[in-house]
């Protein structure tokens, strides 16, 4: 099970009071949670430790890896959260990770794409290639932190075959294309996210539409009232890593009012 970007405490709370049912209900054997806008822009050691403390088997980030100091000393200390792998080698934390798991060792792989973003990572489509020769697990997973469609698609296509899925994040709104491509690679452009659901990618709307206007909209706050949660399953064939299927995941907290 993959899980959308975590938006804020909000975010994180629900993350808490659902993950462990969510798993149990869809017989889930392995979670990867992607945590980097727990803290709204970045991670807090407090947040990823309840991410984890709720059922994530792996914490993964993006473009807000490094926002929140705080959680330099923690990339460091913990190998169940990663960091794109394709950022800058001088940066905290390590992308790759392989954990022991009831079916077997599993890989997962974070990287991020390069159009829209901030910064200059390595050409993550070249840097795959060198790392998945250093990989031996049947299961290899992919989050990929991007912004363009595109980018996501051809990352998909390009790994097609070789590993178990790849599934995009980052732009916090689930897509509808969900599938098993050709060669058995589980993919899809978009998670989704978790948190707030009356928000514009988490945030006050109010706050994002000001931006969009050309006003000043301050320092970016969480919104507030209902949460969500949004994710895809992905069933994988442990003989072979393939994948044989996809199901969306979308849960809605009933339980808590608009703010």
């Amino acid at each position: 099970m993959a899980v959308g970007d975590v938006c804020g405490d909000a975010g994180v709370n629900l993350v808490q009071k659902a993950l462990r049912r969510l798993k149990r209900e869809h017989a889930v054997d392995f979670c990867v949670v992607n945590g980097e806008n727990a803290a709204t822009v970045g991670i807090l050691p407090r947040q990823a430790d309840a991410i984890l403390d709720a059922g994530a088997d792996v914490i993964t980030l993006g473009n807000h890896s490094y926002n929140r100091r705080e959680i330099v000393p923690y990339l460091d200390d913990s190998r169940y959260i990663l960091r794109p792998a394709n950022d800058s080698p001088l940066f905290p934390g390590r992308g790759l990770g392989v954990y022991d798991t009831k079916i077997g060792p599993i890989t997962v792989l974070n990287l991020i794409g390069r159009c829209n973003m901030a910064f200059g990572p390595d050409n993550p489509f070249l840097l795959v290639e060198k790392l998945l020769k250093q990989i031996d697990t049947k299961i290899t997973l992919v989050d990929f932190h991007a912004e363009a469609s595109s980018e996501k698609l051809a990352m998909g296509w390009h790994l097609d075959g070789k590993v178990s899925a790849v599934w995009g994040t980052h732009t916090h709104v689930p897509t509808a294309d969900d599938m098993v491509l050709p060669k058995g690679t589980g993919y899809v452009s978009d998670l989704g996210m978790t948190g707030p659901i009356y928000s514009i990618l988490g945030i006050r709307p109010e706050q994002s539409v000001a931006t969009f206007r050309g006003g000043l909209s301050g320092r970016y706050e969480n919104a507030p009232g209902p949460c969500k949660l949004e994710g895809v399953i992905f069933t994988l064939d442990s003989a072979t890593g393939h994948c044989t299927g996809t199901e969306r995941i979308i849960y809605h907290d009933t339980n808590s009012s608009r703010g």
